[in-house]
C-alpha cells in the first residue's frame, strides 16, 4: 500500500508543478495574484460539480457537511486559502522553481504537527534525519539567492511560503480526521473547495477595489492550473494520503513526494520561460532534496 501511494504522490507532483510554471508566468505578464488565487478555486468548484453530481455523491457530501460546517469552513480556508494565497504572493517576487524548493518544507511541517494532530503518536529519528537532509538541500537552493535577498523580499518570497507549508498538511490532516473515511476523496475534494469559497469571495470583494479586472489570459491560465493542479494533483495527492492515513511513517513519506516538483518546475520553467539555468550550488541543493526524500520514501 505504502509503495503505491508514493507512486500516486509522485504523479500528483507532476501535476503541481503546473501550478508554480503558470503562476510565475501570469506574474510576468503582470497578472494580478489576487484574482489568479481566488479564481483557481471558482474553476475548480465548477469543474469538481458536475462529476460529483454524476457521481450520486452530493447529498452524502452535504450531510457530514453539514454534520461540522464550522470546522469544514475553518480548516478548509486554512488548508486552501491561506495555502494558495501564500504560494502565489511569492510566485511574484521568486523564479518558480524557487517557490517549488521553499515550498518541500512542507514535509518539515508535517512531521512538525504530527505530535499536536495524533496524540501519542512518535516520530522515529531516521525521519527527522531524512527531513534534515531536506532542509539542507533547501538552505543550499536559496544561498545563491540569499545574496541579493533583503529582508523585504525575504518576507515577500520565503515567509508566505513557509506559511503555506504549515497550513497545507495542517488543513488535509484535520479534514481526513474529521471526515474518518466517510467520504470518497473526490467528495473531500470538492468539500474542501466548496468550504474555502467564503475565504475566496472576500479575496475578490478586496481585488474587486484595489486590482485591475482579470485578462482573459489570466482566466485561461487559471482555467489550466485548476483543472491540472486543483484537479487531478489534488485529488492524486488526498488519494494517496488516504490509502496511508493510519500509518503516519508512510504519511511522512508520500508527503516527502512533493520534493520532486522541484524538479518538474524547474524543467517547465527553463523550457517554457526560458527562465535562468539553476547555479551550481543550487543544483546541488536540488539533488539533496530529492535524495532526502527517496530515503524517505524507502527507508523511513
Amino acid at each position: 500500500m505504502k509503495k503505491k501511494a508514493i507512486l500516486i504522490g509522485l504523479l500528483s507532483a507532476l501535476f503541481f508543478a503546473v501550478t508554480f510554471v503558470l503562476n510565475k508566468s501570469m506574474s510576468d505578464a503582470g497578472g494580478s495574484w489576487i484574482w489568479a488565487a481566488a479564481f483557481r478555486y471558482y474553476w475548480m468548484a465548477l469543474l469538481l460539480f458536475p462529476i460529483i453530481l454524476g457521481r450520486k455523491e452530493l447529498h452524502s457530501l452535504w450531510v457530514v457537511m453539514r454534520e461540522n460546517m464550522g470546522q469544514w469552513l475553518l480548516w478548509s480556508s486554512i488548508g486552501f486559502g491561506i495555502f494558495y494565497a501564500g504560494i502565489i504572493y511569492a510566485a511574484s517576487y521568486a523564479p518558480a522553481w524557487l517557490v517549488a524548493g521553499t515550498w518541500q518544507l512542507t514535509i518539515i511541517a508535517g512531521i512538525c504537527l504530527t505530535p499536536f494532530l495524533q496524540r501519542g503518536e512518535r516520530i522515529s529519528l531516521k525521519t527527522w534525519l531524512f527531513s534534515l537532509l531536506i532542509i539542507s538541500g533547501v538552505v543550499l537552493l536559496q544561498l545563491p539567492e540569499a545574496k541579493a535577498l533583503s529582508f523585504d523580499l525575504f518576507l515577500s518570497s520565503v515567509v508566505p511560503v513557509l506559511l503555506a507549508a504549515f497550513a497545507y498538511p495542517l488543513g488535509n490532516r484535520k479534514m481526513m480526521q474529521l471526515t474518518q473515511g466517510r467520504l470518497t476523496t473526490m467528495q473531500r475534494l470538492f468539500g474542501m473547495t466548496l468550504a474555502s469559497l467564503p475565504f475566496w469571495l472576500l479575496w475578490s470583494v478586496y481585488g474587486y477595489f484595489t486590482q485591475p479586472a482579470p485578462t482573459v489570459s489570466l482566466l485561461s491560465q487559471t482555467f489550466i492550473v485548476a483543472l491540472f493542479s486543483g484537479v487531478i494533483a489534488t485529488w492524486l495527492f488526498f488519494k494517496a494520503t488516504e490509502l496511508v492515513r493510519q500509518e503516519h511513517k508512510s504519511l511522512a513519506a508520500v508527503e516527502a513526494t512533493q520534493s520532486t516538483e522541484v524538479i518538474f518546475a524547474l524543467v517547465g520553467e527553463v523550457v517554457i520561460l526560458h527562465a535562468a539555468f539553476p547555479t551550481p550550488v543550487s543544483l546541488i541543493g536540488l539533488a539533496i532534496i530529492i535524495a532526502g526524500m527517496l530515503l524517505h520514501s524507502f527507508k523511513s
